[in-house]
């Protein structure tokens, strides 16, 4: 049987190919039976569907991934599951490079494609340290994402809290959650208690 694995790091990942949507598209044309996604950075080797596919795999069954990448970041481990994977008679098959074979240059390729990825990782993860480091030292730096509301709107929105309206009268009158009312209330308490 022929599974497909698809992987995106984010939900809105869309470059070089990778969005979750082109993946599967690829993954089906390639005539995967079985096609199981997944959003998990590279980074990280918890990915429980993967993991609950990888489990379920057979002798003879075949894993197909369009890219290197999107099975495993890590030289290290990219390059055990392909092992125990060949060891159970399973095949991995790489859209973009072919057939990872049981030999001794199937695992060198696949070792330093490997490693590629793994470098490349690296130096995306110092550039964005780099980016952040710059941004920083920049006058109205905000780290993470921005406000949606203005500090004058929920104070308003605090205001009308007190006078006592409801939380969902307020939401509906400030078009603010009443998940970002709580929040803002429970702020606003904790500066009034110091």
């Amino acid at each position: 049987m022929k599974y497909g694995y698809a992987r995106v790091s984010t939900r809105g990942q869309a470059t070089h190919g990778n969005s979750l949507e082109e993946q599967v598209s690829r993954l089906k044309a390639e005539g995967c039976e079985t096609i199981v996604e997944e959003q998990y950075t590279g980074t990280t080797t918890n990915r429980p569907k993967f993991s609950k596919m990888i489990d379920e795999l057979k002798q003879g069954d075949t894993i197909v991934v369009t890219k290197l990448d999107r099975f495993a970041r890590s030289a290290a481990e990219g390059s055990k599951v392909i092992k125990e994977l060949q060891g159970r008679g399973v095949k991995v098959h790489v859209l973009n490079m072919g057939l990872i074979d049981d030999s001794n240059v199937g695992h060198l390729i696949a070792n330093i494609l490997f490693s590629f990825a793994e470098f490349e990782r690296d130096m995306i993860v110092e550039r964005t340290q780099e980016g952040k480091a710059r941004a920083r030292t920049k006058a109205g730096f905000h780290e993470g994402r921005p406000k949606k509301f203005s500090k004058e709107r929920i104070d308003n929105a605090i205001g009308l809290l007190l006078q006592g309206n409801s939380y969902k009268s307020v939401s509906d009158m400030t078009g603010i959650s009443t998940a970002t009312l709580t929040r803002a209330m429970r702020s606003y308490k904790a500066e009034q208690m110091k």
